[in-house]
Formats: structure tokens, C-alpha cells, sequence
């Protein structure tokens, strides 16, 4: 294969399903028959290539030797984490279920904002996005993203933000991985929490609900988080602890999980601290990070063996990162590869 086709074939594959990508270059290449498992076995081969340079330098890493940072460090970097989803060919043992979560990172350069508000405001301006995804477990995916935080400008940066929504996996890798000048919980996401809050105690769409959450929101918007635990432990201990037989949605364990969740969060919520320094409280770069990612590994008819999805997940992150890291791989790779 040419490189010029091996660089096609690799791109159609990162966009979409391997039917509609041999489809296309049949049709583009004038072959008589090219079928979707060709085109998987060929993309998922120079996938695989690039799972091994990443390897490479995620051991390099472990060995000492760090990639080489932008020549002019970033104002401020903000690096995300969250999850997305695929089926596997076989279904987990204990759950019974082919789903699976690959871990999605996300490095942004920002200006930031002016911290002001109202018709004055800047908001934090965001430049540049790198991705990368990995059906690997999260020590490994932590690893690599520290490469990739580094190779963004990690150590350069005079300002970097940890953003996420809490997660159970996402925060020991923050604590690990990374020196952060603050760590942020998204603010959607909080606020998701105190709309669940409320519908617990009022029901989903009643005038009570809405009232509660937003009296929680325009708190929590403010910095006053101590008023908004110490109302959701008022609430909580009106409906009492919860009982063993509580399922995950009953009002009593809604109640009882975020007075937890917004104590153990509490330093991460300073929005108003936040703001004023011209800092992002949203993690939806990350999230739009992770709807790439599904819209090409997650479809209900696609099943996946780990190696397949892995080099997919690999060109795909390649593609949809900002700095020219396709170009550049595909300018500098090869002729031809065995």
C-alpha cells in the first residue's frame, strides 16, 4: 500500500464504520471489490502502530525521558478526563454485558478570561485540543496521559487546571499524575447533582423541585458551599439513613451520596474564586472529547476485540486533535511499514 493510500484508508476508518469506509474508497480507488473486514484488518494494522509508538513513550517516560514540551509554554492548560463507552465481542463475566468504558483525556490551551462579569466579561478563550482514548485499565491510561500533558506544555504552563465531574477513577489519577494549581469540578455537573437532590425530595417536574434546586444553585454559584451540604444533611436526615434494600435512585441514598459527594468536594467548587481569576468551571471540551470518540467506536451494532478497538481509538484521537499531529505523522512516516 502507498502511503498516500495507506494515509486514506487510515482516515476513513477514523471517521467511520469499515463498510462505509470500503464503500468510499472503492468507489474513489475504482476497485472491483474491497469489503469492510479488508479495510478493518488494514486500519486496524497501522492503528496498531501507533498503540506501539505511544508505548514507546509512555515506557520512555517510566525510564526518565520526557517528550519534549512547546517551545513557548501555554498561560494556562486545563487537562480532562471522563469515560466513554463500546461493546466488546464477549460479555464480562460478572456483569453479563458487552459494554465496556474506554478513559478519554483531553489537554486545552486557554487565554485566560478577565474575571469580571456582566457586560465587561471575557470568558477564558479556548486555543488549541489534543485527545486520546484507551480501552486500557487507569494506570495505564494515566501514564500516558501524563506524556500527553507534557508533550502540551505540563511543565511550561504558568497555570494548570485539573477539570473533571468527581469520578471515582478520575481523582486518584489527578493526585498521581499531576500538580495542579486547582482541581475543578464541572459545573454541570454539580449542578446536575442538586437537580437530582430536589427531584428526590419533589418529584421530577413540580414547582417544589425547581424552586429547591435553584435555591441550591444560586449557593453553590456563589462559593457557599458549607450552606448548600449543610441544607442537603438537613434534608437527608429528615428521610433518614439509607436501608439495604434502598436501590441506587431512592431519595434517602440520592440524599445521603451527595452530602458526601459535595463534602468531599467542597475546595473544588470555589466558583466564584475561580471565576474572578479568568478560569473555565466546564468540562464540556472533555465531553465533546468523549462524543468523538462514541460516535466512532460506540454504535450498537459495532462489537470489538481490545486490540481492534485500541487502534481505532488511536487514529481517531490522531484525527480529531487540533494541533496537526495527523499531518505530521502521515509527512513523517515511512514509505512503506511491514
Amino acid at each position: 500500500m502507498t502511503p498516500l493510500a495507506a494515509k486514506r484508508l487510515a482516515r476513513e476508518s477514523a471517521v467511520q464504520p469499515f463498510a462505509g469506509a470500503a464503500k468510499a474508497l472503492k468507489e474513489d480507488w475504482s476497485l472491483e471489490t474491497l469489503d469492510g473486514k479488508q479495510v478493518q484488518r488494514w486500519s486496524e494494522a497501522l492503528g496498531e502502530t501507533l498503540v506501539a509508538q505511544r508505548d514507546a513513550e509512555v515506557q520512555a517516560y517510566r525510564e526518565g525521558r520526557r517528550p519534549e514540551g512547546p517551545a513557548n509554554g501555554p498561560q494556562l492548560l486545563v487537562v480532562g478526563m471522563d469515560g466513554g463507552r463500546w461493546q466488546g465481542l464477549e460479555k464480562d463475566e460478572q456483569t453479563q454485558s458487552r459494554w465496556r468504558e474506554e478513559k478519554v483525556f483531553t489537554a486545552t490551551t486557554f487565554l485566560p478570561g478577565n474575571g469580571k462579569e456582566g457586560e465587561e466579561e471575557e470568558k477564558p478563550k479556548p486555543l488549541v485540543t489534543t485527545v486520546l482514548a484507551t480501552a486500557c485499565a487507569a494506570v495505564e491510561f494515566g501514564k500516558m496521559a501524563r506524556v500527553e500533558a507534557e508533550r502540551r506544555g505540563l511543565r511550561q504552563a504558568l497555570i494548570v487546571l485539573g477539570m473533571g465531574d468527581g469520578g471515582t477513577w478520575i481523582d486518584p489519577l489527578f493526585d498521581r499524575e499531576f500538580r495542579l494549581e486547582a482541581r475543578i469540578i464541572d459545573w454541570c455537573h454539580a449542578n446536575e447533582h442538586l437537580w437530582d437532590c430536589a427531584k428526590a425530595i419533589h418529584g421530577p417536574q413540580t414547582p417544589q423541585t425547581s424552586s429547591l434546586a435553584e435555591y441550591l444553585e444560586a449557593l453553590l454559584w456563589d462559593g457557599r458551599v458549607a450552606e448548600v451540604i449543610a441544607k442537603l444533611a438537613e434534608l437527608s436526615n429528615q428521610l433518614g439513613a439509607p436501608l439495604k434494600e434502598d436501590g441506587p435512585q431512592h431519595p434517602r441514598r440520592v440524599l445521603s451520596q451527595n452530602v458526601g459527594y459535595f463534602t468531599r468536594h467542597k475546595e473544588h467548587m470555589r466558583y466564584p474564586e475561580f471565576r474572578a481569576k479568568g478560569w473555565p468551571i466546564g468540562s464540556g471540551i472533555t465531553e465533546a472529547g468523549v462524543k468523538q470518540f462514541n460516535k466512532r467506536v460506540k454504535g450498537t451494532e459495532q462489537f470489538w476485540g481490545e486490540p481492534g478497538v485500541e487502534a481505532i481509538l488511536a487514529l481517531r484521537g490522531h484525527w480529531v486533535s487540533q494541533d496537526d499531529r495527523w499531518d505530521r505523522y502521515w509527512d513523517n512516516r515511512p514509505a512503506y511499514v511491514k
